[in-house]
């Protein structure tokens, strides 16, 4: 029964804490005079909208409200970001606090002074004109060096604002009844031949900005340093010449793209996706070189109503040539739509983000915009349905129906996860003919771990932590679901495979094959075994008094989570997956240096936090004991008196007695070659030796005489 709770509490650890209402849980925490000067409370939160009240006495004079209550803002943490704001009576912004997120590049590396100046920057911005404007009525002032959680936080501000001002009818502004698209395309409608007739009638539409325009807009921002730095090219030269076509379309795809082209497109969109196509030359390229290291298109953005698209690598495909007479362009390609919130039907804009160096480390940023619209030849009008009334249950269907999309999308990535898992099982399930070639099994095990590293690491970010520990903790005492348990399906997969290795094997079937950060450290040390650096064995006695380390940590942590998960959260960082996986050290300095030393130390002391730092191992280790079975085979001998496994064990977890510490295995199977070795096992050795003895000489052959032979006796193994 206990198996049976640990397997079915693992299989909890990836899913996030439920929050009924972000509002009440900062609202007492919050000054009224922070949102609002002169305020001094607030009122009741609202029973039909997340608001509340700002009062000054007996008046109210504004609405206070959380950002995360009306949009989903989540950045490159995954997880959501907390931004309480305050409108006045006539929708104009009166205060912005960032209460609450886990952004690493916020919460280091970046000065508080310059998140705050973020914040006051909206102070006065008026949601009736950002509504009409469709949010393009104000210039975004970028934190050099956390751009994309800029736009993140920038767009949940504008949203949640627009959405709000529109709810309570402030300014004007009245409530847009979803009724339905009026509109639709028609796939049968034809596009002109040309591509100047193209251009000519909106089916392509285009931005062209020359160094005069953009030295000028830079010169105008109130930091004199973005003026004084000017391009020197001659001001009529091309910045950039960027056209766009929506290329779902399947007579605008032939014409854009050519057939082949637009024949391949219609096989890499799924049912109900929508693609553009996008083409540029000039001095500057919209695609920039960061979507290299974040897979995140950081200087353009495609914007619908409350609808903002960021491109990721994932939905990104570069196309090797256009369509005939198209013009020659130094940048082609195509970015999928997979939002079912946009409306290829209605009008879009392409938002540009142009940046200019001002400093050594800083950045000043301005933005262009370049509207979109299908010409009406390409639509056909659908009749207005009144909107439906939802019936019970829809939205336990909705939930459903967001991690079953979820998990279609990350088809290939479940699929080679279950490779994975298959292939590993496989090796432990038959362990004696997988080790039975040593050399084999090395490049195997080398193989295996490389594809952790890069695919379920650099790729898919598939890196457990200790933090899902220590949240499993707070998910079981609040409510949940398990559909909002299935939206991270690498994660869950893996807590399921751990929960089903701790009953099999231990926890080595992770921490020695499927751990992305193990995988990097036992690399890192082939490597530098290779380069004949020396390796490191510690004395026993100080090794056996290391171990307790990791599960001295892992206690630390998990008691702070008691009091403060967010606190624990932040010691978390002796984890050195984030930044080495996740971010892939692009990362404050103090951090990479942190994983550097690390993996410094790993070069000389094999997988060295493994062994003695790492909480997650050490969580895992704690049940390792309870497992069903011993799979790894043992001679009598083993300890007693032979040292071989235990000196060639890569972690020590072999005690000198001859026992394996499942505490400490990582199950990396060494001692299963070594135990069929025949240059390196004694007991291997012998037998071979008696083998070869009674081929020479056949008398010896008789089984009395077999029976007291001395190379026979004490070799049976347990």
């Amino acid at each position: 029964m206990t198996l049976i709770r640990l397997s079915l509490c693992l299989l909890l650890l990836a899913l996030p804490v439920h929050a009924e209402s972000v509002l009440a849980k900062f609202l007492p925490k919050m000054a009224a005079s922070d949102l609002v000067a002169g305020a001094d409370g607030f009122g009741p939160i609202r029973d039909d909208l997340a608001v509340a009240p700002v009062l000054k006495g007996d008046t109210q004079v504004g609405w206070a409200f959380v950002t995360s209550d009306f949009v989903g803002t989540t950045g490159y943490s995954g997880k959501p970001i907390h931004v309480m704001m305050a409108l006045d009576l006539t929708a104009h912004v009166t205060g912005v606090k960032l209460v609450k997120h886990s952004e690493p590049i916020v919460l280091i590396g970046i000065p508080e002074a310059k998140v705050t100046a973020l914040a006051d920057s909206y102070i006065g911005m008026d949601m009736v004109a950002e509504a009409n404007d469709n949010g393009s009525g104000h210039k975004l002032d970028i934190i050099s060096g956390a751009t994309v959680t800029v736009m993140v936080i920038d767009d949940s501000i504008l949203r949640s604002g627009v959405k709000v001002a529109r709810a309570l009818g402030l300014g004007g502004l009245t409530v847009q009844v979803a009724a339905g698209p009026r509109a639709e395309i028609d796939p049968m409608a034809e596009a002109p031949t040309g591509w100047q007739a193209l251009e000519g009638d909106g089916t392509i539409r285009k931005l062209s900005l020359d160094v005069g325009q953009v030295n000028a807009a830079f010169a105008a921002l109130p930091d004199p340093r973005a003026g004084q730095r000017p391009l020197t090219e001659p001001p009529e030269t091309a910045f950039i010449d960027m056209e766009l076509a929506l290329v779902s379309q399947p007579a605008i795809a032939k014409a854009v793209l050519g057939a082949a082209e637009a024949t391949n497109l219609t096989t890499w969109l799924k049912p109900g996706e929508s693609a553009v196509a996008i083409a540029a030359g000039g001095l500057y390229s919209f695609k920039g070189s960061g979507y290299v290291r974040g897979g995140i298109f950081d200087r353009i953005v495609l914007v619908q109503d409350d609808v903002t698209v960021r491109f990721h690598d994932r939905d990104h495909k570069r196309l090797v040539a256009m369509a005939p007479g198209a013009p020659d362009f130094t940048e082609t390609d195509l970015f999928r739509i997979s939002d079912p919130a946009f409306d290829p039907a209605k009008p879009f804009r392409l938002q540009l983000l142009v940046q200019r160096a001002v400093g050594a480390t800083e950045k000043a940023f301005i933005t262009f915009d370049l509207a979109y619209q299908l010409p009406d030849h390409y639509l056909k009008p659908l009749q207005v349905q009144a909107p439906l009334v939802a019936e019970p249950g829809s939205e336990d269907a909705a939930q459903a129906d967001l991690w079953k999309k979820i998990w279609a999308g990350k088809t290939v990535e479940i699929a080679g996860l279950a490779a994975m898992l298959a292939v590993l099982t496989l090796v432990f399930f038959f362990q004696g003919y997988a080790t039975r070639h040593a050399r084999a099994f090395l490049w195997f095990r080398m193989s295996y771990l490389t594809v952790t590293l890069v695919f379920l690491g650099f790729y898919a970010n598939a890196q457990l932590s200790v933090v899902n520990l220590m949240a499993l903790f707070g998910a079981l005492t609040q409510g949940f679901s398990w559909q909002a348990f299935l939206l991270d399906p690498l994660t869950f997969i893996l807590w399921f495979a751990v929960a089903a290795s701790l009953i099999f094997w231990g926890r080595g079937a992770y921490c020695g094959w499927l751990c992305p950060f193990g995988a990097l450290q036992e690399l890192t040390n082939r490597i530098a075994r290779a380069l004949h650096i020396p390796q490191w064995t510690l004395p026993w006695g100080l090794h056996e008094r290391l171990w307790p380390l990791k599960y001295m940590i892992f206690l630390g942590l998990f008691g702070v989570s008691l009091a403060s998960i967010e606190q624990a959260e932040h010691l978390a960082e002796i984890e050195p997956f984030k930044t080495a996986i996740i971010l892939k050290f692009v990362r404050a300095w103090p951090f990479v240096a942190y994983v550097l030393a690390l993996l410094a130390a790993g070069l000389f002391v094999e997988r060295f936090y493994c062994r003695y730092l790492c909480p997650l191992g050490g969580a895992l280790a704690i049940p390792a004991r309870m497992r069903m079975f011993d799979w790894l085979k043992r001679y009598h001998e083993c300890g007693s008196p032979c040292q071989t496994c235990a000196n060639d064990c890569p972690v020590q977890a072999i005690h000198p007695t001859g026992e394996i510490n499942p505490n400490e295995c990582v199950n990396c199977l060494n001692c299963q070659v070594l135990y069929q070795s025949h240059t390196k096992c004694p007991v291997v050795i012998r037998q071979d030796k008696r083998r070869a003895a009674v081929v020479q000489n056949p008398a010896s052959r008789d089984p009395a005489t077999l029976k007291n032979h001395p190379n026979v006796k004490g070799q049976e193994h347990v």
